[in-house]
């Protein structure tokens, strides 16, 4: 049975660290209460110039592509997975093929956000399991800084996210049936659009009359530019992510641990099993209640929020490479990642590594 494996993996993060006590220059906050509430001490900003979503996945890419044994012209097609595109269009899976010189080959934008890096795998896994592709970039990659709200206004937003980029590269493994085989197991994907706008970016969009200041009735040809992005929305924040944290730390954490054991069930495993849950990076809170809740010790979960804060799509690869780059996943580990963000959408992968 042909499975798919990582057979290399890389990550990036800015030079940029922005402590909590560097953010009291711009806002009324202070290190415990960010940390009380998020867990995080520091994150990575992008230079404002020069480092874009597209050039930070770049150089996760490099490192992922050198580790997998191959060179850019050996990759297939390439999955992106971001809520920052460098671009409103086009997106930055084509950016990626130009940069690192690849052949003509398809690129595809994942926009599922916090999940964003767990959907883009599962659809690269697919593509390996038909025996379409036999090396595929997947990236997670964001660059929040440029478009967060510095002020006291939009502080419960601000203080969480951070820059930065992780990438795999998938390949076919011939392997034995059943959880003992290598590579990913299963992936298990899920959304529930009924509170989406609890945690979103409204602003630019098409939908114009129904979140801007002033609503038109009917289209005015003379007034749709203005509606797509306008003085009033700026002058409002309108501009900026809105997020309701409680309600969606309610609703991560019921869905994160139901999310893993749905992988571990459909493979006959239970938590006893696992040797390394990557939970997204969202808050360091909901992490902790879900290790909890899957009765998980310190060991077997591993958490660096407190160092990048949220990156988003790129938290789950990130954290990935850096837990094994740290030996703490080892050849034969069952891996789990899981994932929950904007939309809702939630998923986990299970990964014999």
């Amino acid at each position: 049975m042909q499975r798919s494996k990582i057979a290399g993996i890389g990550y990036y993060v800015p030079k940029n660290i922005f402590t909590n006590e560097d953010l009291k220059k711009y806002m009324d906050t202070s290190d415990e209460w960010i940390q009380e509430r998020t867990g995080i001490k520091e994150r990575r900003y992008a230079d404002r110039l020069g480092e874009t979503t597209t050039t930070m996945g770049v150089e996760a890419a490099k490192i992922a592509i050198e580790r997998a044994g191959i060179t850019p012209q050996d990759i297939d097609f390439i999955v992106f997975a971001t809520l920052s595109p460098d671009y409103y269009f086009p997106g930055c899976g084509v950016l990626v093929q130009r940069a690192l010189k690849m052949k003509e080959i398809g690129a595809l934008d994942v926009r599922n956000q916090c999940s964003g890096f767990v959907y883009a795998l599962s659809v690269a896994d697919q593509f390996i399991k038909t025996g379409m592709y036999r090396n595929i970039l997947v990236i997670g990659s964001e660059k929040h800084s440029f478009g967060l709200d510095f002020t006291t206004r939009g502080r419960n937003i601000s203080v969480i996210f951070g820059d930065g980029a992780g990438a795999v590269v998938l390949q076919p493994t011939q392997t034995s049936t059943g959880p003992g085989g290598q590579g990913i197991l299963s992936t298990h994907l899920h959304s529930d659009g009924e509170s989406a706008e609890i945690l979103a970016m409204y602003n630019p969009g098409t939908h114009a009359n129904h979140w801007t200041a002033q609503p038109v009735a009917k289209f005015d040809a003379a007034e749709m530019g203005q509606m797509f992005m306008s003085h009033a929305m700026i002058d409002e924040a309108q501009n900026f992510p809105n997020m309701d944290g409680p309600a969606v730390f309610k609703k991560a954490v019921i869905k994160l641990p139901e999310v893993v054991m749905e992988s571990l069930t459909q493979n006959g495993l239970t938590t006893a099993d696992i040797d390394m849950l990557i939970p997204h990076q969202a808050n360091l809170r909901i992490a902790q209640f879900v290790q909890q809740k899957l009765h998980l010790s310190d060991d077997k979960v591993y958490n660096n929020i407190q160092k990048y804060g949220n990156t988003t799509a790129a938290s789950v690869p990130i954290a990935l490479c850096e837990a094994w780059e740290q030996g703490k996943i080892k050849e034969g580990d069952l891996v789990c990642l899981a994932a929950f963000g904007s939309g809702f959408t939630w998923a986990s992968a299970l990964i014999r590594w």
